[in-house]
């Protein structure tokens, strides 16, 4: 967040920055703390405002998958894999939790 920033504020401006994507914020879904990075990541459900996506100044590439075809291997970090699964398990559901998880260590070399 910066200075001065609401959370959705936050979310939808890094959603800009990453995605070149306009949202319309929902509810928090995820809330995942990394004590040894002193970090929390806050993931929202949301809806895209205006159609399309295309990388940022902070990304390389965009792109959307099936959820068969997502290339878990490549996600770069473990708590948007995380999320995104809970993600996939409630929508089978047909109900959204909020949840929330503690990685008590950082990710081994060979793990993302």
């Amino acid at each position: 967040m910066e200075n001065g920033e609401s959370l959705a504020e936050a979310a939808a401006r890094e959603t800009r920055e990453e995605a070149c994507a306009h949202i319309a914020i929902g509810k928090l879904f995820s809330a995942v703390s990394l004590p040894y990075h002193n970090q929390v990541h806050l993931f929202h459900l949301a809806t895209l405002s205006t159609p399309g996506i295309a990388p940022g100044v902070e990304s390389l590439e965009t792109a959307w998958f099936a959820e068969a075809d997502i290339p878990w291997a490549d996600i770069a970090f473990r708590t948007v894999r995380w999320t995104l699964q809970r993600y996939f398990e409630d929508r089978a559901r047909g109900q959204f939790a909020c949840h929330h998880f503690t990685f008590e260590q950082p990710a081994q070399p060979n793990e993302k």
